[in-house]
C-alpha cells in the first residue's frame, strides 16, 4: 500500500506489544508522543526498549518523541524535554500544545479545516514539516 504515496502514518496502540511491534518493524521513523507529566515520561522506557529490540533488524529505524498536549508557561512543559533526555532519542523541537480546537475536530473535521490561520492549526503544519525532513 505504502508504494502510492510518500508517508504513511501507522497509528498504534502504546501497549499491546506484539502489535506495536510490528507497527515500528513495518516503519522507518518512530514518533512517541508523550504528555508533559513524569508518568509519560517513565512509561516511555517501555516504548525505548522495544524501539531498541526493533532496531536490532532494521538498523535504519529513526525514533523521536513529540511533546503532546503541553500547557504553555508551565514549568512542566518546560522540564519535560529534559527528562526526555535519559534516553537516546530525541525530542522533535515542534510541540503540540493543549488546545480547544483539537477537541473540537474530534467531530471529524481536521484543524486545518476548521482554521487554517490558527495556532493549532500552525503547531500541526510545523510538526509535518519537521517530522518530514526527520524521516528523509
Amino acid at each position: 500500500m505504502a508504494k502510492n504515496y510518500d508517508a504513511v502514518i501507522i497509528d498504534g496502540p502504546p501497549r499491546v506489544y506484539n502489535v506495536a511491534k510490528s507497527a515500528v518493524m513495518a516503519s522507518d521513523a518512530v514518533l512517541i508522543p508523550v504528555l508533559p507529566s513524569q508518568f509519560d515520561v517513565w512509561a516511555a522506557e517501555e516504548t525505548v526498549k522495544l524501539l531498541e529490540e526493533c532496531a536490532t533488524y532494521n538498523k535504519h529505524l529513526k525514533a523521536a518523541f513529540v511533546i503532546n498536549r503541553k500547557i504553555t508557561n508551565t514549568a512542566i512543559g518546560r522540564d519535560v524535554v529534559k527528562a526526555l533526555k535519559q534516553y537516546p532519542q530525541p525530542v522533535l523541537k515542534t510541540t503540540i500544545c493543549q488546545r480547544v480546537a483539537f477537541a473540537e475536530s474530534a467531530r471529524g473535521r481536521t484543524v486545518l479545516e476548521l482554521d487554517a490561520d490558527s495556532a493549532a492549526s500552525n503547531e500541526i503544519q510545523l510538526l509535518a514539516k519537521e517530522v518530514m525532513k526527520f524521516a528523509s
